[in-house]
């Protein structure tokens, strides 16, 4: 009751006379996590692993927006309360930089991708930090890293060898405008749900992604990439 009390008495509720004072209070808490590494599990002698992985942000614009933020607070509110259940909680955080929003962005405002993704990722992991998330920024990664998309190079390559990935001629909607293919949901009325372009649902596409197993198969599979000369526990 002490502790309870103590600590009630060093974070009081804000009220009108004391306000709730985020850049002091965020500050303070987080400064505090990063001292204790609060947020850095073992990630080897986890007594009780758990990872809390929320999809990455993709840098195309010049910051995030509250969607973003919506779906990072209710992934981060789920690991703190598996950690109080006492797991270790892994919650990574990168940047899916790749692909055609990217692309999209860095024609509009006509930088070269190389230079203008750097510099939103700089942009995105300020804000990302100043949410005070349970981030393990010690493994932050880019998809445009070569150290990391050399690994979905290779891996795709033994999918490949394995011939659980294939190309195929489909019909597909595609952008004239943006110059991609778009999924049917980012289909309204018959046009491009961004930019309103008639959409070419005639359009036979032979270099689509080729990874197209169906998850029924995924267990098959994954025997299949064992045969291929991926030990188990490179696939854990």
């Amino acid at each position: 009751m002490k502790t309870t009390e103590r600590r009630v008495k060093q974070n009081p509720a804000p009220t009108d006379e004391l306000p709730y004072q985020p850049e002091l209070i965020e500050t303070k808490w987080q400064r505090r996590w990063a001292e204790r590494h609060t947020n850095e599990p073992d990630l080897d002698g986890a007594a009780r692993p758990f990872y809390n992985l929320m999809m990455f942000p993709y840098p195309s614009a010049e910051g995030l927006h509250v969607g973003n933020m919506f779906a990072f607070t209710g992934s981060d509110v789920y690991g703190r309360f598996k950690r109080l259940q006492g797991y270790d909680v892994f919650e990574p955080i990168g940047y899916d930089a790749f692909g055609i929003h990217s692309e999209n962005y860095a024609i509009k405002v006509g930088i070269n991708p190389a230079q203008l993704i750097p510099q939103n990722i700089a942009n995105f992991r300020r804000q990302l930090t100043s949410i005070g998330g349970m981030f393990d920024w010690r493994h932050e990664l880019s998809t445009t890293d070569p150290a990391y998309y050399k690994w979905t190079q290779w891996l795709f390559l033994q999918l490949l060898k394995a011939g659980k990935a294939y190309k195929k001629a489909a019909a597909v909607n595609w952008c004239p405008k943006d110059q991609t293919v778009l999924a049917n949901e980012q289909v309204i009325d018959g046009r491009c749900e961004r930019c309103g372009s008639v959409v070419d649902s005639s359009c036979r596409q032979s270099n689509m992604p080729p990874m197209l197993v169906s998850w029924r198969r995924k267990f098959a599979m994954l025997r299949g990439i064992s045969s291929a000369g991926l030990t188990p526990s490179l696939i854990a």
